[in-house]
């Protein structure tokens, strides 16, 4: 579950992930883009989601991407650095026209980079020269995934082209030393090959109607062939684990059981952590179920523009990752907690289905394009979800009662939060949320948080969520909508004329908190206990699994594991502090690979003799797995 904690490593791979066999569920970071190239990928994005959020593509050009370097937008940004017009792509976007926005955005770009390429030849500094050329390059980016997919020969002639270019731009040498003149005639070549095919390809008078959005050359997209792009999110989102890491508690790690004696809650536990388990674009994206739900909490930095209205929400059911199962609704939800999965019930943030094996195979089959999942994937996972437990509260007592140790305005705040309130029919805060029932009373009520849908609607009713552990799941409210406890205090108050002085609600803020907190509510990290010997500890323990699976024959069920398991163990070992175990972990991760190579060829006695080969390495390892 630490995969996306792990991995900070900023990589830049031809403006995408490239991903080959198994799919890693640690991204790479993306390096920045510039401003236009961010607007152009987020409208290539945002113009593939139907229907398409029109105010969204204009901001896109209008304003800094989130998490940006720029403090601008990309049309003030070419105001101040270009001659391209940014006007008729304006134009487009106001009369939303898709093809005509696509055709716009393209050609601006393919056009800054020859404005860039004009600007290197005609530089006589050298420094100059090969700042323009770089800037280039990095617009250039946007189109990369495109060109490698649908013309790979093109995209290795112009590699070349682009180091022949940067190479021949001279040198200013160093201390005076070495300094080399830029040889032009090269320079020109080397353009004319990149301008040449960007002429052809991407500034070109009229492009072919695109079903889909994607940097696919136009001589391609002509030709009739289909080509598959490999899926890239947009600049300015984030599917990297929150920081500090939410800490994990497991009713039988706390009851002193060990994972590796309960081969079905192992298998998942690997299954919550695996991309093998839901359909593309997740997949291929690094996208798992502990993506959203850090060690079964809330991912609180989680954002994808067009799915997110804000950091920590998500739009499951939306055009992106599985177009059959698209509401047309713009309705991203605050991701939940699944502290305490085994009493929350019913599930969903309306409580539409009961049972939390239907939620399980809804989330994997409808939200996310998964296969069907065998009744065996189901039981391990729900066996795993069901073993959640919430933060220990000391400040708690068994049955919802603060203890002494409370602070005095938490204990009158709890006077409050029991007092019958004529705003609230004659009924209490905790008339909902039972304090000896884990603050919950399992149904639905419309408390007037949902904006009706239509004249007549009651779809306002949601589940009551749990107090517990709330001190760390900020914004509140199915959407998010209220930033802090003491928001969520003034609201009601206002909403249902409660009546409340200042210090009523200062003091029912301070209840919500106190019964919100955890005695240790992050993992604790320190020189040797790194985050990859917590990530080790687990890949192991899944891997223990095969002792189980490999003596069924199990063949689907271990090369699903060994899949994911060898895939984030080798990108994982990239981020050990001990660089001389290094090598090991990743002779491990093959090694893991061999077990799933030999039952690909149906050779089960290799597959038992690499997995005993395995272990005995990973025991000699351990010591060293920091």
């Amino acid at each position: 579950m630490l995969r996306r904690f792990l991995g900070l490593v900023t990589a830049l791979v031809l403006g995408s992930l490239v991903l080959t066999g198994p799919v890693s569920a640690t991204p790479a970071k993306e390096a920045p883009w510039l401003p236009e190239a961010a607007a152009y990928r987020l409208t290539l994005f945002l113009g593939n989601l139907e229907p398409i959020p029109w105010g969204e593509v204009m901001r896109a050009w209008s304003q800094p991407y989130r998490g940006s370097d720029f403090s601008v937008g990309a049309v003030d940004w070419l105001k101040a650095e270009s001659a391209v017009e940014t006007a008729p792509l304006l134009d487009a976007i106001a009369r939303k026209q898709r093809q005509m926005v696509f055709a716009e955005a393209t050609r601006l770009i393919g056009l800054r980079i020859g404005e860039l390429l004009d600007t290197a030849l005609a530089a006589n500094d050298t420094a100059a020269a090969q700042q323009a050329i770089r800037t280039a390059r990095e617009l250039f980016r946007a189109f990369a995934d495109g060109i490698a997919a649908a013309d790979p020969d093109a995209s290795r002639r112009i590699g070349i082209a682009w180091l022949e270019l940067a190479s021949s731009s001279g040198s200013s040498g160093f201390l005076g030393v070495g300094a080399a003149p830029a040889d032009k005639a090269s320079m020109t070549a080397a353009r004319e090959i990149i301008s040449g095919y960007l002429a052809e390809n991407y500034v070109v008078d009229s492009f072919a109607s695109r079903d889909k959005l994607t940097t696919v050359p136009e001589t391609a997209a002509r030709s009739g062939r289909a080509f598959e792009v490999p899926p890239s999110l947009p600049p300015g989102s984030d599917i990297f684990d929150q920081n500090p890491l939410p800490r994990l508690v497991l009713n039988f790690e706390e009851r002193g059981i060990d994972e590796t004696d309960l081969p079905l809650v192992a298998y998942g536990d690997m299954l919550f952590d695996s991309t093998q388990i839901f359909g593309s674009p997740a997949r291929d994206l690094g996208i798992t179920c502990s993506t959203c739900h850090n060690r079964s909490d809330v991912n609180q930095r989680l954002f994808i523009p067009g799915a997110s209205h804000q950091p920590g929400s998500i739009d499951v059911d939306g055009a992106f990752f599985n177009p059959i199962f698209n509401d047309r609704r713009d309705d991203p939800i605050d991701i939940p907690s699944l502290r305490g999965l085994r009493f929350t019930g019913p599930y969903g943030r309306d409580g539409r289905l009961a049972s939390l094996r239907d939620f399980t195979r809804n989330v994997i089959v409808n939200e996310f394009g998964g296969d069907e999942p065998t009744p065996f994937m189901l039981d391990a996972l729900i066996a795993y979800m069901l073993e959640f437990d919430f933060l220990p509260n000391s400040m708690l007592m068994a049955d919802g009662r603060l203890t002494e140790a409370a602070p005095k305005a938490a204990l009158r705040g709890e006077a409050i939060f029991n007092r019958p309130f004529e705003g609230l029919g004659n009924r209490s805060c905790a008339s909902c949320h039972l304090p000896d029932a884990n603050f919950l009373d399992r149904q639905a009520h419309d408390i007037g948080s949902v904006a009706q849908s239509y004249k007549g609607s009651r779809a306002g009713a949601l589940d009551t969520p749990t107090l517990l552990g709330t001190a760390y799941t900020a914004p509140y409210f199915h959407d998010g909508s209220l930033p802090t406890l003491a928001a969520v205090v003034n609201w009601f108050d206002k909403t249902n004329k409660l009546g409340l002085t200042d210090a009523d609600r200062a003091d029912l803020t301070a209840y919500l908190e106190t019964v919100g907190a955890a005695d240790k509510p992050f993992e604790a990290f320190d020189a040797e206990n790194t985050v990859f010997r917590l990530a080790f500890s687990e890949l192991t323990t899944f891997a223990s699994t095969l002792e189980t699976l490999l003596p069924r024959r199990d063949a689907k069920h271990v090369l699903l594991l060994t899949d994911t398991v060898a895939a984030d163990l080798a990108a994982d070992a990239s981020t050990m502090s001990n660089l001389a175990t290094r090598p090991k972990v990743y002779a491990l991760a093959n090694r893991l690979s061999e077990v799933g190579a030999a039952v690909r060829e149906k050779n089960w006695s290799a597959a038992e003799k690499s997995w005993a080969t395995f272990k005995t390495e990973a025991a000699a390892i351990n010591e060293g797995a920091y």
